[in-house]
Formats: C-alpha cells, sequence, structure tokens
C-alpha cells in the first residue's frame, strides 16, 4: 500500500489481493483510492459503507461494488456481470460497457454506464437507478419492481418482461417488449424526471436539449399480470 497524499490511497492488485483491498474499504483509513491492475478479478470494492471515492484503473470481474452503500466507485474499463447488484445507495460509474445483470436487484443508488450494457439489465430491480449511455441487451428490467431505466440507446428484445411498477426510458428502438410492457404516455412530470436522470448521469447538454428529451419513449406495466393496489398514478 502506497499513500499518494494525505488524503488518497493507492492499491495495486499485482501485489495485493482482493480481500484484503476490501478489507481497507470496510474500514477506510483515506477519502479516496485508486485501484491499479485490476486485471479482471471478481469482488472488487464490494459491500462499501464508507462516504469514500474508489478509482479502479482497469477491467473487472464479477460483483464489482455489490452491496454497495454509499461513496462512489468509478470504473475505468469494462464491468464483469452483475456489477453494482443488489446497490442500495450511492453512485457506481462504468466508463466501458457492463456485462449481464448490472444493477440486479438493486433497492437504490446510481449506475451509470457510458457503454452498452448486456442482457438483464436491471433484472427485479427495487428502487435503484441505471442509466445506459449506449445500448442494453435482452431481458432486461426483467420484473423490475421499482426505480428508474433510461437507455441512450437501443433495447433488446422482451424488454421489461413481467415488469411491476418500474419506469422506463429509451431512446432508440426496442427490439420487442416483454409480457405486460406497454409503451406509455410521457406527461411533464415524466419529462422532468428523465432531465433530472440525465443531469445525474454528466449528461447536461442532452439534458438541456429538449428535442433530445423528446425523443424518448416511456415504458411501463400495462398492469394486468397482477392485481395493483398501490394507488400510485401511472
Amino acid at each position: 500500500m502506497e499513500t499518494l497524499t494525505d488524503t488518497t490511497v493507492e492499491y495495486d492488485l499485482s501485489q495485493h489481493t482482493v480481500r484484503e483491498l476490501n478489507a481497507e474499504l470496510h474500514a477506510p483509513t483515506a477519502k479516496n483510492y485508486k485501484v491499479l491492475k485490476p486485471m479482471g478479478v471478481h469482488s472488487v470494492a464490494v459491500g462499501i459503507n464508507d462516504d469514500i471515492n474508489v478509482e479502479i484503473d482497469g477491467d473487472v470481474g464479477y460483483f464489482c461494488a455489490g452491496m454497495h452503500k454509499t461513496g462512489k466507485v468509478t470504473v475505468n474499463g469494462m464491468a464483469g456481470p452483475g456489477v453494482a447488484e443488489n446497490m442500495m445507495s450511492g453512485v457506481v460509474h462504468v466508463k466501458g460497457h457492463a456485462s449481464q445483470s448490472a444493477a440486479a436487484t438493486a433497492h437504490g443508488g446510481l449506475l451509470v454506464v457510458d457503454g452498452n450494457a448486456s442482457t438483464r439489465c436491471g433484472i427485479s430491480l427495487k428502487g435503484g437507478d441505471i442509466v445506459v449511455k449506449g445500448n442494453i441487451g435482452a431481458m432486461s428490467a426483467f420484473m423490475a419492481q421499482a426505480g428508474r431505466i433510461v437507455v441512450c440507446g437501443d433495447a433488446g428484445e422482451a424488454l421489461g418482461d413481467s415488469i411491476f411498477e418500474a419506469r422506463l426510458y429509451v431512446r432508440g428502438s426496442v427490439a420487442s417488449l416483454g409480457a405486460d410492457c406497454v409503451a406509455k404516455e410521457m406527461r411533464e412530470e415524466h419529462r422532468e424526471e428523465l432531465v433530472q436522470l440525465l443531469k445525474d448521469a454528466g449528461m447536461e447538454d442532452e439534458a438541456n436539449d429538449a428535442a433530445y428529451v423528446d425523443s424518448f419513449t416511456r415504458y411501463g406495466s400495462a398492469r394486468t399480470l397482477y392485481h395493483f393496489n398501490s394507488g400510485e398514478s401511472e
């Protein structure tokens, strides 16, 4: 472990184990961490429970930033399956592409993917937010119960299959909709919500472009598969 400044600590994963890194992040001694040479290893920066910033220089394997509770994790590369799985709050930012099941079961927080996200993005989403600047794969938002997903590109087959009350915003084409998922009216409240999500994802210019915002279509539940008694408006 090499201290760069009073508040930044560097971990080289060719010299240290993931267990050592995660133990430090679970009882942090610094505000900022820089992780070098992750080399696709699994479970990097999982279970963070403090307001710290972790920057990972390279590609990561399965479950990076899983069970994330607070702070921010930035991946300067690709992320394997299950990035930000079961996230509770905070921010996870993948600057490359994300593999399948990104932000699966996330209860809160924000996942931003600068590239594409593979199949089952946001599966069983329970309240988190996801902004994908590229495309998403098949079966994304499967059984998504709450939360929002913004897709600035295209969506694959069976989008939103068996969806509950999550809200989906897609700018590009949708290969097909899953069971009980339908296009819905984009009211002003939804435009405002979309604008804020784009801003949260660092897309300030796009958020301030009315034509860009209006090019999205909102999708959600037709409410025919289940008995709804939430009292919430569509």
